[in-house]
């Protein structure tokens, strides 16, 4: 069941990744250069104002320095490419066990 769970959620980021990826293509066309859609602009259009509460919740809770020269930078990567990232690991994890080795198939 687990194993279930994480390839559904595993093959809805990779989905939700291409469906970025081709809104991102769509609008660089458009604009004749490249765009694209960093994580903090997608977590804020999902989250709205609980995605503001982030900052205060990392540098009461974690540290300060992590939110400036870590998180600050991460939030700039491209949304297709962390959900792309995510998606496989996730398919990966999910996969289903391999054969084992050394299997005797004679009787």
């Amino acid at each position: 069941m687990v194993r279930f769970l994480l390839r559904l959620a595993g093959y809805l980021l990779v989905a939700a990744g291409f469906v970025s990826l081709v809104i991102d293509g769509a609008r660089s066309i458009a604009n004749s250069g490249l765009n694209y859609t960093p994580l903090d602009l997608a977590l804020s259009t999902l989250a709205g104002v609980r995605g503001e509460a982030l900052k205060p919740l990392v540098e009461r809770s974690l540290h300060p320095w992590l939110w400036d020269p870590v998180l600050v930078h991460l939030l700039q990567v491209p949304a297709a490419l962390l959900a792309f990232l995510f998606g496989f690991l996730l398919l990966r994890l999910g996969a289903p066990r391999e054969a084992a080795i050394g299997i005797v198939t004679r009787r």
